[in-house]
């Protein structure tokens, strides 16, 4: 019954009053689907922030509740929820910034709009994790200073803050005008040298497996490299000097960089890894040269980064799809390239004697008529899989994908806004069941009311739940459901 009421939970139908009486009877599970609704009313919102501070952090994070709703004493997570939003009332920053809870000045610290005396409280804060977690979201001025802090943990949250200025970055990168950081995680608790064995049998241990420390600060400066190599504000100069680190994480972060010199590209393109090669094909910034050599490499992983470059040739893509490169999946997205192209360079695809390329093709769902109707009619049992979702295909056009291809294209159809009540109904009832058209047709919004409550019924769960979440479900039916939850949980519990 739980699924059921999962779904009914979030049933954009449900009247208010059926909602009301769930929230009233609800346990945590059915609770938080109920929070959920994009239908809550403030009221509603208000009831189930009440029953629990999760809920209510929830909540406050999505803007349904208000700072006369928060009480920050007995609801801090809530208040501290409702200052992320830039929503909460100063004086309650000013509050926690003096909390004696370390958790509530940390996520206090990730709040945008700060007054200045708050900032500068957190930033001399004992304990390191908050400075760390102010050095992460500060402005530049802020962030320029905490980059140049003693502990390597804030530069190296520092490193990962956009905000940071990009010469203080550049310096993170290099070292260079940079004084060496004085303390680390790991020199804080351990006398050094010192190297944390990844399966350290201490409960109270929080180091990170491989936290390392010879006065260096070796693995936090590490840490520091890969965000700032990943931070798009670093100058591209300071990046290009990893391109030969022998640390492969390092030359993955600089192989993705958008802002990648060709040359550094060349050198990449010869990495070991085909992580770093796979980040590089995928990068916006290399050229086709580039492209078709790393396409010759053969590497898989390599090659179907490549196909979702938005820039590949069409020809070369075409070669990636008839290797299978670019996927298969007749619910996936359409290759950035296929997505962008224009009407004029559709044809190319479309005509093509490979069914690679009209597989892709038949992903997008905004094609001209004549396209859209022609893929329906191919052959390839995958280029119809990929077509039956398309809107605008006529019922005559969906019976004969499903007469033609059976099972490989009914979720599709199945899926399709614009197939009709009756063909649904079949699909529901098709025998063998086709599970994906199943769940497809029970979501659907043309799925008739008496069908939509048939499958409440049905063995598969995630089926019935999609049923009862189903608007079409009668309101009879609704109600006779909420009151067996209501009569179950005021019934008194049986002796064992």
């Amino acid at each position: 019954m739980q699924h059921i009421l999962r779904g009914l939970a979030v049933n954009p139908a449900l009247p208010p009053e059926l909602v009301d009486r769930l929230i009233a009877v609800a346990d945590a599970d059915l609770a938080d689907s109920l929070a959920g609704r994009e239908e809550l009313s403030h009221a509603q919102a208000r009831a189930l922030a009440a029953r629990d501070e999760d809920l209510a952090v929830r909540l406050a994070h999505e803007g349904r509740l208000t700072a006369a709703d928060i009480d920050p004493t007995a609801r801090p997570l809530a208040a501290l929820a409702l200052l992320d939003r830039g929503e909460g009332p100063l004086e309650w920053a000013r509050s926690f910034a003096g909390s004696p809870v370390v958790e509530h000045r940390e996520k206090l610290a990730a709040c945008p709009g700060l007054p200045d005396d708050v900032v500068t409280a957190l930033a001399a804060d004992p304990d390191i994790a908050v400075v760390a977690e102010l050095a992460l979201w500060a402005g530049p001025e802020q962030a320029d200073r905490l980059a140049r802090h003693p502990h390597a943990e804030v530069r190296s949250a520092a490193a990962a803050n956009e905000n940071t200025p990009p010469a203080a970055l550049a310096a993170l990168l290099t070292g260079e005008g940079m004084p060496p950081a004085r303390h680390c995680l790991v020199c804080d608790r351990e006398p050094i040298p010192f190297v944390h064995d990844p399966h350290c049998p201490r409960r109270d241990c929080s180091l990170p497996g491989g936290a390392a420390c010879d006065g260096t600060h070796q693995s936090t400066v590490h840490t520091t490299h890969i965000r700032a190599l990943a931070n798009p504000a670093t100058p591209a100069e300071a990046a290009a000097r990893f391109a030969d680190h022998p640390s492969t994480l390092l030359r993955w972060m600089l192989a993705a960089r958008p802002d990648l010199p060709p040359a550094l590209g060349e050198r990449l393109a010869d990495d070991p890894s085909p992580g770093v090669r796979a980040d590089l094909a995928a990068n916006p910034a290399i050229g086709e040269p580039l492209m078709r050599r790393l396409a010759a490499s053969g590497d898989r992983e390599v090659r179907r980064a490549l196909a979702r470059h938005p820039r590949v040739p069409l020809d070369l893509l075409a070669e990636l799809a008839d290797a299978d490169a670019a996927g298969s999946g007749s619910g996936a997205e359409p290759p950035p390239r296929i997505a962008a192209a224009p009407p004029a360079e559709l044809r190319e695809p479309a005509r093509s004697s490979r069914p690679g390329p009209r597989r892709l093709l038949a992903r997008r769902r905004d094609l001209p008529a004549g396209t859209r109707d022609a893929l329906a009619a191919d052959p390839d049992a995958k280029v119809a899989a990929a077509i039956a979702s398309h809107p605008g295909l006529s019922e005559d056009r969906l019976r004969s994908l499903l007469h033609r291809h059976g099972a490989r294209v009914a979720a599709g159809v199945a899926a399709n806004p614009d197939t009709p009540p009756a063909l649904l109904e079949e699909l529901a009832r098709w025998e063998p069941r086709a599970r994906r058209a199943l769940l497809a047709a029970a979501r659907h919004p043309s799925l008739p009311p008496r069908t939509v409550t048939v499958l409440l019924a049905d063995d598969d769960h995630e089926v019935a739940e999609a049923a009862a979440a189903h608007p079409g479900l009668p309101p009879a039916v609704m109600a006779e459901l909420v009151t067996n939850r209501v009569a179950d949980h005021l019934s008194p519990t049986r002796p064992s």
